[in-house]
This record gives structure tokens, C-alpha cells and sequence, in this order.
């Protein structure tokens, strides 16, 4: 099987398949894009041809597009796995895949309650896309259900998080009291990385995702969580010509401010935080209503001056605006008064963070110094270390309205503006 696969295979990629075979539990964690989920998902078909037939094989992902899109299609993919990939069949949105001629049950475990859906089962094969995002009680009702004596496997792969992960602290540092095997890799056991690739890799991830996601260690989420701003590299006074009104973003508030940050793509496609629209009812000892916010989104939008045009004309149309989607009355509002492009945010919270911290530590974005509540917040936001001791990343829920609505705009459009970093920049920039 090993020499079915047309893609160059490393020293460690190869070790990892081989030894894997016998371990009852089998973790590869590392750096991004480093080969581990080949060799995992190699291992795992090798596992697959030879699994009992009396117990279920699951494939775990956060969700079934996550675990079709990082796992189902590269298993499909000849360029990868060659002639193994006519032996994936599976139909989008099915929560059946046929593999080596077996049933894989691909089960979503975004939450808690994703546990009912293996309660019960017996278990002879399990592969865990991301490992450290599926919640604990998951994983341990899925050991719980490994129940084909010694024949059972469970293989996973992840990126690391903090080191009081319960991943880390439970599995990976106990290894060989629970049977754990682990097999860590970089950027350099992945033969198959253009060398100009790997050092775009390594300048799209600045501090505490640098150090999880290229150097792959496990480190604690602490200090600032943008501490890559600099207020002479990121602030500008002057704003050249908008090529593209992308978005804006909105955190909605009532008691706390309500914010919304507008995001242009100027004509040198460089992200620019243009202006920003906010309101502090504690500061004005005013509560706005769902009417009277829209009224006054759409006003500002209305007299957004556009930089690099002439004469007095104002006023823009940004092509969507994103709003906190827990904020469902205001989106009622808004489509009720027929406003376009409104979409719910997407609020993965740190895909979100890592998504501006890359705008940020490339130099793509921009911001305005007219935007105050924004550049009153980048500073100060911070990681919650307290949660990071439970084993949890989050930022501290204070002074984030516009770090929020940035969030928003940024991490709604990371597939409209990734390709506009500006690599060579980005190198100098970091040297």
C-alpha cells in the first residue's frame, strides 16, 4: 500500500504508518501542513484492510464538512493517494462513506451532545480529525466504546494548543500509561513542500500561532492576543482609493457598545479598517433600539467620505455586512428594511483571532486612525490566562466590541483575501 502512493514519503511520515499499526491509540501532532494527516490517513487505510468486521469504523471531525474537506477529499484525490483513491466513495452531505469496500460512519462532535451518537456502539476502527477541538467527554465515551478486544484502534491527528490541554496533560503526557503512541512533526518530514511554500507558511502565523502551528509546540495562550500591532506599522492617516468595499462587520450591544468596522481593499490590495461606526450606551445613558441602530448603520454608511475620489461625494455600498449571529433580532431589522449582503458572521472565535493576527503580521491590514474604538482595543486585548490553565483559549471578555466586529468582517472573508499577502513583504517586514 505504502508503494501505492504517488507522493514522496519521508523517513518519519513512513516510521510513523509503520509503528502505528500496533498502537492502541495513535496521535500525530505537529506543524501545519507537515504530512502528519497523510501518513495518519495512510495508516488508517492500512489499518482498515485488516479490521474485524464486528464492530463500526468511525471517521470524528468537528463537523461533517470539516471531515469531508480535510479527510474525504484528499483520500479521493489520485494526486495523493493514486490508485487507493478509487476505493473512497461518498455522496456530499452523506453521513456514510464507503472505503476499502467498508461502511465508515462519519460522525460531527462539535459539542457535547455529539457523544449520543456513538453511545452504544462497538467500536472496531476510529480515525479523530483535530483531536483537541472534539470535546472530552466525546473522546472518552469513544475509548469507552473501542470494545473489539485487542483489535481495536483509535488514530487522531492535531495541532497543538496549550500545554494544560486535556489532550496533553491526560494522553499525550501519560502516553505510555494509556497506550498512547505520538509522533510529532515539522514543516521538514513533509518531502513533498515547495520550499517556497514553506516560508510562506511560516510568515502567515505571528507569536502564539507561530509557535503552535510551525514550530509545533504546546504552548500557553498568554499576554496580548494581537501582539503583533504596532501602531507605526499598522495605523495610516492617509487612505488611498478603494478598489472594493468587502464588508463590514457588527458586534451588536445593547447595555455594552455596539460596534461596526468597515473594510475597503485599497487600490495597492492592502485591507483597510476605513472607519467605523460605534455607540456606548453607558457613555451616551442612551439605549438605541433594533430600528434606530439600522438607522444609524445605514446613515453612517451613507456619509462614509470615499478616499481617492473627487469632488464631495460620499457614501458607500459594501458588498456584505456581517453581523454577531447571536444578534437575530437586528438581522430581522435589517432584512426587514431590505438592507443587502447581510449574512450572519462566522464566529469560530479563534480561527476568527488567528485569521486577523495573519492580516495583522503580514502587514495586509491597515487601519485608520479615525477608527478609535478599534485601536482603543488591539492593545489591550488579551488572553484569558486562567482559562488557558483550565486548558481552554479564550481572550478576556473586556473592551472587545470592535476587536469583535473585526473579527467578524476579517474571518468572513479570509477566502476573498489571503492570496493578496504580500509574501516578500511580510519576510522583510519580520526581519
Amino acid at each position: 500500500m505504502l508503494r501505492d502512493v504517488p507522493l514522496p514519503l519521508s523517513p518519519a511520515q513512513i516510521r510513523s504508518v509503520v509503528e502505528s499499526q500496533d498502537a492502541p491509540i495513535a496521535l500525530w501532532s505537529g506543524a501545519v501542513s507537515s504530512g502528519k494527516t497523510i501518513a495518519s490517513l495512510l495508516a488508517f487505510l492500512l489499518r482498515l484492510s485488516v479490521t474485524p468486521d464486528q464492530g463500526l469504523v468511525v471517521i470524528v471531525g468537528r463537523t461533517l464538512q470539516t471531515i469531508e474537506r480535510n479527510l474525504l477529499d484528499p483520500l479521493s484525490s489520485v494526486h495523493l493517494f493514486g490508485p487507493l483513491a478509487k476505493h473512497v466513495q461518498h455522496t456530499t452531505g452523506s453521513t456514510t462513506a464507503t472505503i476499502l469496500g467498508r461502511t465508515v460512519h462519519l460522525v460531527g462532535a462539535s459539542d457535547a451532545r455529539a457523544e449520543g451518537r456513538i453511545r452504544g456502539s462497538t467500536i472496531a476502527l476510529a480515525y479523530v480529525d483535530e483531536a483537541t477541538l472534539v470535546p472530552h467527554a466525546f473522546w472518552m465515551m469513544l475509548l469507552s466504546r473501542l470494545r473489539v478486544g485487542d483489535q481495536s484502534r483509535l488514530m487522531a491527528t492535531t495541532n497543538p494548543d496549550g500545554p494544560f490541554h486535556w489532550l496533553k496533560k491526560d494522553f499525550v503526557n501519560r502516553g505510555r500509561e494509556v497506550g498512547l503512541h505520538h509522533w510529532h512533526f515539522t514543516l521538514d518530514d513533509n518531502p513533498s513542500l515547495d520550499p517556497g511554500m514553506v516560508e510562506r507558511l511560516k510568515r502567515q502565523y505571528t507569536g502564539l500561532w507561530y509557535r503552535r502551528f510551525i514550530l509545533g509546540d504546546w504552548v500557553l495562550a498568554s499576554g496580548a492576543v494581537y501582539d503583533m500591532f504596532d501602531e507605526h506599522r499598522h495605523v495610516v492617516d492617509i487612505l488611498p482609493y478603494m478598489r472594493r468595499w468587502t464588508c463590514v462587520g457588527i458586534d451588536y450591544g445593547t447595555v455594552n457598545p455596539f460596534s461596526a468596522v468597515l473594510i475597503g481593499q485599497g487600490e495597492d490590495d492592502h485591507l483597510y479598517a476605513v472607519s467605523e461606526y460605534r455607540h456606548d450606551s453607558v457613555l451616551a445613558r442612551r439605549q438605541l433600539t433594533d430600528a434606530q441602530y439600522s438607522l444609524n448603520v445605514r446613515s453612517w454608511l451613507a456619509n462614509v467620505r470615499r478616499p481617492g475620489e473627487q469632488g464631495s461625494d460620499r457614501g458607500v455600498r459594501p458588498e456584505w455586512i456581517f453581523v454577531d449571529p447571536s444578534a437575530a433580532s437586528f438581522m430581522n431589522q435589517l432584512w426587514t428594511e431590505r438592507v443587502p449582503g447581510i449574512s450572519p458572521a462566522v464566529n469560530d472565535v479563534l480561527d476568527g483571532i488567528r485569521s486577523v493576527g495573519v492580516a495583522l503580521g503580514s502587514g495586509l491590514l491597515r487601519i485608520h486612525r479615525s477608527c478609535e474604538g478599534l485601536l482603543g482595543e488591539l492593545p489591550g486585548y488579551a488572553w484569558d490566562e486562567r482559562a488557558a490553565e483550565r486548558g481552554e483559549d479564550k481572550p478576556l471578555k473586556i473592551e472587545d466590541h470592535s476587536a469583535d466586529a473585526l473579527r467578524y468582517a476579517l474571518h468572513s472573508t479570509v477566502h476573498e483575501w489571503r492570496h493578496l499577502i504580500d509574501y516578500e513583504e511580510a519576510t522583510s517586514a519580520a526581519a
